[in-house]
């Protein structure tokens, strides 16, 4: 049962964070998401077999210490933005932005209202916010296809293109070795945030 909880939260959590990109585009121009029907919270309309089922499933096998997945990418059409430049960036920073501020409100209200609230709410809302927490710091590393990476390549120099077609090219290569490799080192800045934003240690 709390299995199924935890993964019912990180796939709540990662279609809001899919979402929030595809409002994140459409408020600049682009109505590519809600012509295809993505601007919804309805999960069927975003699960991917790889990120919401079969990564969380394995990591949970495996025992690992934390819990992390993808639904499918919202599309959008860069060409569409008003912001040309950054816009690419401002659509990608809004999946991260959209977990820390669920991360914030259920943390908030354990730190400040968890005398009035269930022990029950309590524990779920501790499973949201870490679930959040680590989404949003996962997702900020650069490294493709990750938000991050989108973040970066904004600030890189028009010559920087040759770097952004090489990352990409590797992408899924260079992102199932940072989930088994190297997302491990988030865990103690994820669990430093947790406590900075609850007071629970």
């Amino acid at each position: 049962m709390e299995l199924f909880f935890e993964l019912a939260v990180l796939i709540m959590s990662v279609v809001i964070h899919e979402v929030s990109h595809g409002y994140a585009a459409y408020f600049q121009g682009d109505h590519t998401a809600e012509y295809q029907g993505r601007l919804t919270l309805n999960p069927f309309k975003h699960l991917d077999l790889v990120g919401s089922v079969i990564l969380p499933l394995v990591l949970v096998i495996t025992h690992s210490p934390f819990l992390v997945g993808w639904a499918k990418p919202v599309p959008f059409n860069p060409y569409n933005l008003r912001f040309r430049r950054w816009g690419e960036a401002l659509v990608a920073i809004a999946g991260p932005v959209s977990n820390i501020v669920i991360a914030l409100i259920f943390g908030l209200l354990i730190r400040f209202a968890s005398a009035s609230l269930s022990p029950a709410f309590i524990q779920i809302s501790v499973v949201i916010v870490f679930t959040n927490l680590f989404l949003a710091i996962f997702n900020l590393a650069p490294v493709p296809p990750l938000d991050g990476s989108k973040i970066l390549f904004a600030f890189l120099p028009n010559q920087g293109g040759s770097v952004r077609i090489f990352l990409e090219k590797y992408s899924l290569i260079l992102a199932f070795a940072f989930i088994f490799y190297l997302s491990s080192y988030l865990y103690p800045i994820v669990q430093a945030l947790f406590t900075f934003i609850t007071g629970l240690s």
